[in-house]
């Protein structure tokens, strides 16, 4: 390859001067308001350049990996890639601090990167570094805060993460689960964004030598309402969760994994900003686990799958930093997926691991062939020879730099065992799958990288993979979260129909059906989908091979983590344990997706700071701890930061799959009664920070009551004991909108209603609490009335069973207190509310 020195001219507007961090000598000149600024930088030779060998030369091109609002003025040709006798590679001139920070690079690990290597690196290497320390592969910001969660000290202590975690749920039977972000993307091509999430997340499943079985979502997006903000916003917003909902389901259908859970919330904060969470969920044999770790000197490298284009090249840095006004100019950062070659390398995959031919395996995510080489090899503490000029292209003039750099989709890298390297490629090539052998492992514990014959990377693969700088700054608590706390809910009306404001809530979309979203799904391919979406506060899998039932939930709620950081934190993980209790699964894991702004405003780290500790402790309580996740910072929308979300994916297990339960009463149901733990305080009468304050009364303050960990895992134990008895016939949490909304919600699918008898809660003295507090540790149990003596004998001390009323014939809701009529609700008027509200405002 032909490289050149280029002088590049900046032009920026003197108010943006000077250039932050160190810049190298330049000459200036203030011209009509502007400063023009002269350097100098080395990159690739492309078309345009002069073929001159000496002087300088006019170039009528710009290279693309100089900043666009850089001119290059002159190039000057050299080789910057000529080998020392030590087999290092030689700069030949400095390279622009603009071209690195252009990459996310600060000067300082600029400086660092230098003083690991012993000189300045090539373009190709600054790239690897750049994405390998970016927020999104190297956790900078978050890696201190992640130490909360014991699995993930313990890993990064020992041999390091793997791609997904495992849970062993017995009988030779393991659960691979994790959830992935894909915010940045979505919110630019939200079609692609979202498709290339579900594959990402699927990969990384079977990447573990697991059979994805599951694949669930949690979305948030800004209003879709008419009015509630201005009209582009609402186009933009309908446009976005409209592309994301197709690109989850036109990937997640033809690659024959079920969506079979998730959640949808809308938002202001999330105008124009996204969040789009994916999770996914594999089944394995326990002693059949891949690892990422290579080794074996001399043991081949074999690159698997699609071949490599030029799509989403610095798609981590992309995910690193936050998303300008000019959407559109990131476009080039997003992949392009294929779900039916994904459905090849999965049936490949699992193939040829059966074979005991492939020694590791790594999927090519974020960061691609960078990320496989690196990890892989820091992993197996090993390095790894590669010769780019054997990687599949699509485009044959591709640079050293493109292809470690590029995120193409649906690829895969390997080491095979040597001497058995063709049994892994007949198996790919019998599925129509690219397999070629592209290197070899070594004992250098270096990652040396050539194309065309020359060294275009040569890096310690622990530099990148293991010595990322970390950041931990001191975080503020922000005004809001004090105001929070200090709010008299006293300053808020009780409305004179509560029942009206029932039938507001129905009509919220955020609370309302989301069956616009769900139908759009597969949630039956593979046919082991046991309780189907809309049906229960879970789903629930019946894996073949096993009589074991599997519930599976993902949830969030940004409002109260913005508010009230720590309990919220606490919140999201009680919330997902109980949902897939009420299905009768024993929650045993967790998984994370933790999304906020930038970890660099003290307000915000403080946030994180705050919810994740809150999330650490919940787990360890409940005995569900975070086996996996993924960080998502740079979240900002419209309105500043998007509402912090930490979105908890939950397994529980089901000891026979036959014992679900759903959330709906159904035809034995003759009483509700509430299951419920005391709660020792409740702030602002369980109101704060609830959906009734925010959508009734437009208040969004006060803070949300503290769950009692020790109590949550009791009453989750007694959902699964009450489920595996059969003595329950349905079961659904209260959370947002209340008790209220909660029955309402059981009689959807009945034509039956009933006369609630509102329980007595220490700390509530207003009606509109009564009914729309969102009190943690409340859950509905529909019950036949031959067991209701046998219910009662199964709560344990620390519970209450209360009744709430029985079922009638009449089409509408009432509740009352001590006799006294407090609201009353048609039926068929919440009905049709909740289940038209998403699909009207989308129209």
């Amino acid at each position: 390859m032909r490289w050149v020195i280029v002088r590049v001219a900046s032009f920026s507007p003197r108010a943006a001067l000077p250039i932050a961090g160190n810049p190298p000598r330049m000459s200036s000149n203030v011209r009509s308001g502007f400063m023009v600024r002269m350097t100098r930088c080395i990159v690739p030779a492309m078309t345009g350049f002069s073929s001159a060998s000496s002087g300088d030369t006019r170039v009528s091109s710009i290279p693309s990996q100089v900043p666009t609002h850089f001119l290059v003025w002159f190039a000057q040709p050299v080789d910057p890639m000529r080998r020392r006798a030590s087999g290092m590679i030689r700069s030949m001139a400095g390279m622009a601090p603009e071209v690195y920070r252009s990459m996310g690079l600060r000067d300082s690990e600029f400086e660092r990167i230098v003083e690991l290597i012993g000189r300045e690196p090539s373009l190709t290497e600054v790239g690897m570094f750049a994405v390998m320390w970016s927020e999104h592969c190297g956790y900078k910001y978050s890696r201190p805060i992640l130490n909360y969660f014991s699995k993930y000290k313990e890993a990064m202590e020992g041999d390091g993460l793997e791609n997904a975690g495992i849970v062993d749920i017995g009988d030779g039977w393991g659960i691979a689960m994790k959830v992935e972000s894909h915010n940045h993307p979505s919110a630019v091509e939200p079609y692609q964004g979202a498709a290339t999430g579900v594959g990402g997340i699927i990969r990384d499943i079977f990447t573990m030598g697991a059979r994805p079985i599951a694949c669930l979502n949690s979305l948030r997006f800004g209003p879709i309402r008419d009015g509630k903000a201005p009209d582009e916003v609402v186009k933009r917003n309908r446009f976005l969760v409209d592309g994301v909902v197709r690109g989850i389901a036109g990937y997640g259908n033809c690659v024959g994994v079920p969506t079979v859970a998730g959640e949808v919330s809308f938002h202001p904060r999330f105008n124009g900003r996204p969040l789009v969470n994916a999770m996914c969920v594999g089944i394995l044999r326990v002693d059949e686990v891949a690892t990422a770790g290579a080794g074996g000197v001399g043991n081949p490298v074999i690159y698997l799958g699609s071949a490599t284009g030029k799509d989403g090249i610095h798609g981590a840095t992309f995910a690193s930093e936050e998303l300008a006004d000019d959407d559109d100019s990131k476009r080039p950062n997003v992949q392009i997926g294929d779900p039916f070659a994904e459905k090849q390398l999965i049936e490949a995959t699992l193939e040829a691991l059966k074979t005991g031919a492939v020694h590791s395996i790594q999927d090519m995510g974020a960061a691609g062939l960078t990320c496989s080489t690196i990890e892989m090899s820091a992993k197996g503490d090993v390095g790894m020879d590669v010769n780019l000029d054997l990687v599949p292209m699509r485009e044959s003039d591709m640079t050293g730099y493109e292809l470690m750099l590029s995120e193409s989709q649906e690829r895969m890298l390997a080491v095979a065992h040597k001497g058995r390297e063709q049994e892994v490629i007949d198996v790919f090539e019998k599925w129509g799958v690219h397999a070629r052998v592209i290197g070899h492992v070594t004992d250098t514990g270096r990652v040396v990288v050539t194309r065309h014959g020359e060294v275009v990377a040569d890096v310690t693969a622990k530099h990148l993979a293991d010595m990322c700088p970390t950041y931990q700054i001191a975080g503020v608590e922000p005004e809001h979260c004090r105001l929070a706390r200090e709010f008299d809910i006293e300053s808020v009306p009780v409305p004179a129909d509560l029942g009206q404001a029932l039938l507001d809530l129905a009509d919220v979309p955020t609370l309302a059906s989301k069956e616009w979203v769900f139908r759009q799904y597969d949630h039956q391919v593979q046919t082991q989908t046991a309780l189907l979406p809309g049906d229960g506060d879970a789903a629930v899998l019946a894996p073949r091979g096993t009589n074991k039932g599997l519930a599976v939930k993902i949830d969030g709620n940004g409002l109260w983590v913005r508010l009230s950081p720590y309990v919220g934190g606490q919140l999201a993980v009680v919330e997902a344990a109980r949902n897939v209790a009420c299905t009768g699964g024993n929650p045993v894991a967790a998984t994370d997706g933790l999304n906020y702004g930038s970890p660099e405003d003290p307000g915000i780290y403080w946030t994180f700071d705050r919810s994740v500790k809150g999330v650490a402790d919940a787990c360890e309580a409940m005995r569900t701890p975070v086996i996996s996740g993924n960080v998502s910072f740079y979240n900002h929308g419209d309105l500043g930061e998007v509402l912090p979300t930490p979105m908890i994916g939950m397994l529980g297990i089901l000891e026979d799959a036959d014992h679900r339960i759903g959330g709906l009463v159904t035809d034995s149901t003759d009483e509700l009664f509430l299951l419920s733990y005391d709660l020792p305080e409740v702030p602002q009468e369980g109101i704060g920070a609830s959906a009734y304050l925010a959508e009734i009364h437009g208040v969004e303050n006060g803070v949300p009551v503290p769950p009692v960990l020790q109590s949550e895992r009791l009453l989750c134990d007694t959902l699964v004991k009450l489920a595996a008895y059969g003595l329950i016939e349905a079961a659904h949490d209260v959370s947002e909108g209340g008790l209220a909304f909660a029955v309402a919600e059981m009689l959807l699918k009945s034509n039956r209603g009933v006369v609630v008898d509102l329980p007595e809660v220490e700390g509530i003295r207003r009606d509109d609490s009564r009914m729309f507090a969102e009190l943690p540790g409340f859950v509905i149990l529909a019950v036949n009335s031959e067991k209701i003596g046998q219910v009662r004998e199964q709560v344990p001390d620390g519970l209450s069973l209360r009744p709430l009323g029985r079922l009638n014939e009449e089409s509408s809701v009432r509740f009352r207190y001590e006799e006294r009529e407090v609201a009353s609700v048609n039926l068929r008027d919440f009905v049709s509310r909740h289940k038209n509200c998403v699909v009207l405002a989308l129209k």
